[in-house]
């Protein structure tokens, strides 16, 4: 018992150290050579590029390698810039049939909570999904309507806080639905409800929304001229929704069917907000409103079956392409944890359905991070940013492409996950006689 506690004590002590230090031997200085650089923001090269101290220090088809550099030989491999998942749950769940491995959803209306604060960096999706080329990812809640707010996270971290990208890329509203059948938990049945008076509960809901950026203004307003006699209770809900109202943050809307999408579009341009719409599975069918008020749309699934009976079957292959050609800036999420890993299959998707294949990655890399405001760090192999890179043997859209180096903040990550591990085990079973 003495040795064990011994030997737990011992762990505990390397795993402070470690996170101390930032991570197990990160080299401060690494070039990456002689590989296909596709940088994204421009033209694609065969060239190097340097990171020290997790930034990219210099990129170009004639930069020379510094001589206290760690080198990665990428003669015959691409680089391009990590991949950008724009919403996940990814930190906030792990088993989606163990409730205690759950934690993206709050009761009521949370507009301040952050979504990085519930985020666990143990989690074991979390490797199985860098593996795959991802390197940072949007993490959000859900509830509401007001859900709290969604956060960016690097997949790589001992801590929370070395994890931490942005605290809050925006406000999360899940938008009410126009339902005229519910489920009714009281007699466990469903109920049928007159579509007038649906629609009476459905204004009302958007109403007392409305309500809510007013109060927020007010509060804000209150707060920022109050006199030392004035004092004003702090409120943090209203301060949440104070960033939204004053434009320091955008909305980002959950809605799906096209009466929502024009709803929430609507309520944006009545108050004065920056709208950022998620999910949007009816989105193409409301591309030229969405390209004429310029609000960006985070693709939901592209994988997915179609919203009506009588949609065409391909509709939601086809719809990023579509969502594209009508000028609607789009990025790609999953929305989930436990697919997350299916990212680039999910964009490669859309490719075979009419999206072009520089968009799609621009879409996955550079267009994420300008829709989330985060293109001064993320998304491009450009001196100054963020050095989130990967190397691949390959087009990472492709299910036959491997990933041989993932690059989160300068450092070259260990790839081992449990879907490999589970691998290596099983693959070395003893073969009966």
């Amino acid at each position: 018992m003495t040795r064990a506690c011994g030997r737990i004590a011992a762990v505990r002590t390397l795993a402070l150290a470690l996170a101390a230090s930032g991570g197990p031997a990160a080299a401060q200085t690494l070039a990456i050579e002689g590989g296909t650089v596709h940088p994204v923001a421009g033209p694609s090269y065969n060239g190097t590029v340097v990171v020290r101290d997790g930034v990219i220090e210099a990129a170009g088809p004639d930069v020379p390698t510094p001589r206290d550099a760690e080198v990665i030989d990428a003669g015959s491999l691409h680089v391009y810039p990590g991949l950008f998942n724009a919403w996940t749950t990814l930190g906030l769940v792990e088993i989606d049939s163990v409730p205690a491995t759950l934690d993206q959803a709050e009761l009521g209306d949370t507009p301040h909570l952050l979504a990085v604060e519930g985020v666990h960096p143990a989690s074991e999706i979390i490797p199985v999904t860098r593996e795959n080329g991802t390197t940072h990812a949007l993490t959000a809640p859900s509830g509401g309507p007001w859900a709290g707010q969604a956060s960016v996270i690097l997949l790589d971290g001992w801590t929370v806080e070395e994890m931490e990208v942005e605290k809050s890329v925006g406000v999360v509203l899940e938008w009410p639905s126009l339902a005229t059948r519910e489920f009714d938990f009281s007699t466990f049945s469903v109920q049928e409800k007159k579509f007038s008076e649906a629609k009476r509960d459905y204004d009302r809901t958007v109403d007392e929304l409305g309500d809510w950026i007013e109060a927020a203004r007010q509060y804000d307003h209150a707060r920022s001229n109050a006199g030392s006699e004035t004092a004003v209770e702090q409120d943090h809900a209203l301060e949440a929704i104070a960033t939204v109202a004053r434009g320091e943050l955008p909305l980002l809307v959950v809605a799906d069917r096209a009466r929502a999408i024009r709803d929430a579009v609507a309520f944006a341009e009545e108050h004065g907000l920056r709208l950022v719409l998620a999910s949007g599975r009816d989105a193409a069918k409301e591309a030229e409103l969405l390209a004429e008020k310029n609000v960006p749309v985070i693709v939901n699934s592209v994988q997915a079956l179609p919203v009506e009976e009588d949609d065409p079957y391909d509709g939601p292959f086809a719809a990023p392409g579509e969502l594209h050609r009508a000028g609607v800036p789009i990025a790609f999420g999953t929305f989930d944890a436990s697919n997350a890993r299916a990212l680039p299959y999910e964009a490669a998707t859309a490719v075979a359905f009419g999206l072009e294949a520089e968009a799609a990655l621009r879409a996955l890399t550079l267009s994420a991070a300008q829709i989330l405001g985060l293109d001064d760090r993320l998304g491009s192999i450009e001196p100054g940013k963020w050095a989130n890179l990967i190397v691949t043997d390959g087009d990472p859209l492709e299910v036959r492409t491997a990933v041989r180096h993932v690059i989160v903040r300068g450092r070259d990550v260990d790839l081992s996950n449990r879907h490999s591990r589970s691998y290596e085990l099983y693959s070395s079973r003893p073969v009966p006689p």
